[in-house]
């Protein structure tokens, strides 16, 4: 794809990073609950899907491709992955690129360079800001490659690791790996599920039946009947297996910085996090943003669907404001590659939205979304409302300003491409064309999440990294580009 020919994905926002789902269940049928859980996990990742189950011999099979979890699997792939545990990845590239050998679950063995010979299948969620030293080490042992994922490296320093037991290896290795990662392990007959000592990405413990799970999000166990049981800790590692649960705490005392943002935006809304469903959260997020920044004219409160819809509810409660749908979404829109040629390029974001003249016109729009990264959708959404006879259009922004690259897992351009970087709120305002433009305040969000600053993240808004380590001008191919990998 050339610069010069984008593809018709419109979303301006930051992009989702990856989910993860591991089940250890002799009782149930593994790789169908898998599916399910990853379809519901959709969200988090559409570029690849991939199951990894344990047979009856006690052989790993992993399947794994390019695309949507309902393109991936068929019913005959499911039934050819049976057996008593399973785990499952949804992927969005935050390190390398979007290449069948970067899909999960990676598969490894101990290989070229190993010590003891075990084989599992590893699914992550996150970014590892030491992946160059890490790989770097890896192949002075011998051990190669056959992807640019820093998720292979996980795999690698667990398979090659010369504990006699995998749990053993996991305690030896998460300490050395710095940055996000909340992980899934499998081997022939335990599931093992660990998070990074600061807990940047969600991990929670369910359990179905008799039986235990593991997920990125709760709406994974809605779907397949689990009950949430409690969040798995930071620098914790959690083990599945016919012997129920083992749990064991290999990192203590560390700062914590659970990603924000994933209450912000990456989470489904009906999803809980900390007990808490965020379809409220994102409720009372509008609401205070209706108390800290009001328009200063306003006839109607409409959404940027899906994502503004609970921040604009909450603002209209709030403001006294009438609410309506005056841009209407349509949800069978993809990320397609087809190129709409001349005559259609200039409309190519009604492929997603198409305002509604009789709502919007002449009326003074009060416009409510949870983000903007780039501006270039909003700026086109409020130019389509103006056509649309809108006499005025106030942005209202349920987030405080993205300024900074994330680091921990989330693709979200460089700090150049973003244009809240070097330019107040008016200055962004005139640059998307609207009248006014107001952000929630960092002090907003925290009063609408109910938790303290301290054990968040929040340096996408702040530049203000908790993990050590971080360089803010590393990009997600920074790996790939740092030296070429021998292929396995």
């Amino acid at each position: 794809m050339t610069a010069d020919q984008p593809s018709l994905d419109h979303r301006d926002g930051p992009r989702d990073e990856c989910g993860v789902f591991g089940i250890y269940g002799p009782e149930h049928d593994v790789s169908r609950l898998t599916y399910f859980a990853l379809y519901a996990l959709q969200h988090r990742g559409q570029e690849s899907a991939g199951i990894a189950a344990a047979d009856a011999g006690g052989y790993i099979i992993t399947q794994r491709a390019l695309g949507l979890v309902s393109q991936v699997f068929k019913e005959h792939d499911l039934r050819a992955l049976g057996g008593d545990l399973a785990i499952g990845h949804v992927r969005y590239s935050t390190t390398g690129s979007n290449e069948w050998e970067n899909s999960q679950p990676v598969q490894r063995s101990a290989g070229a360079g190993g010590g003891n010979r075990r084989e599992i299948a590893l699914a992550h969620n996150g970014n590892l800001i030491n992946a160059v030293e890490l790989h770097a080490e890896l192949r002075e042992r011998g051990v190669t490659f056959s992807s640019t994922s820093d998720s292979e490296i996980i795999a690698a320093l667990l398979a090659t690791h010369p504990a006699e037991d995998v749990e053993d290896a996991i305690a030896a290795v998460l300490p050395r790996l710095q940055g996000a990662f909340s992980t899934v392990v499998m081997t022939k007959d335990r599931v093992y599920a660990f998070r990074d000592p600061a807990g940047v990405r969600p991990l929670v413990l369910g359990q179905i039946g008799s039986r235990y799970c593991v997920a990125s999000e709760t709406s994974a166990f809605d779907i397949i009947g689990a009950t949430r049981l409690r969040d798995v800790l930071p620098g914790e590692l959690v083990s599945l297996g016919p012997d129920g649960i083992r749990t064991r705490q290999i990192v203590e005392g560390a700062r914590e910085a659970f990603c924000v943002f994933e209450y912000i935006y990456f989470a489904r809304p009906d999803s809980r996090m900390r007990g808490t469903v965020l379809q409220a959260v994102r409720g009372r997020m509008g609401e205070i943003l209706a108390r800290e920044a009001p328009a200063p004219t306003g006839d109607l409160v409409i959404p940027v669907p899906d994502s503004g819809v609970p921040g604009a509810r909450g603002y209209a409660r709030a403001s006294g404001l009438p609410q309506d749908d005056g841009l209407i979404k349509n949800r069978y829109v993809a990320r397609t590659f087809i190129q709409p040629g001349q005559e259609l390029r200039k409309h190519g974001l009604r492929m997603k939205f198409n305002p509604l003249p009789e709502i919007v016109g002449g009326r003074r729009l009060v416009v409510v979304d949870d983000s903007i990264v780039r501006g270039n959708t909003t700026r086109q959404i409020v130019h389509m409302l103006r056509d649309a006879g809108a006499r005025e259009v106030h942005m209202r922004i349920t987030a405080p300003p993205i300024k900074h690259p994330c680091h921990y897992g989330i693709d979200m351009s460089t700090r150049e491409e973003m244009i809240a970087h070097g330019r107040t709120e008016q200055e962004v305002a005139a640059e998307l064309g609207a009248d006014s433009l107001a952000y929630l305040s960092l002090p907003g969000v925290y009063e609408a999440v109910g938790g303290r600053r301290e054990r968040h993240c929040d340096a996408c808004f702040s530049g203000e990294y908790p993990l050590a380590g971080t360089k803010e001008s590393s990009d997600k191919f920074a790996f790939e580009r740092s030296l070429p990998l021998v292929r396995a």
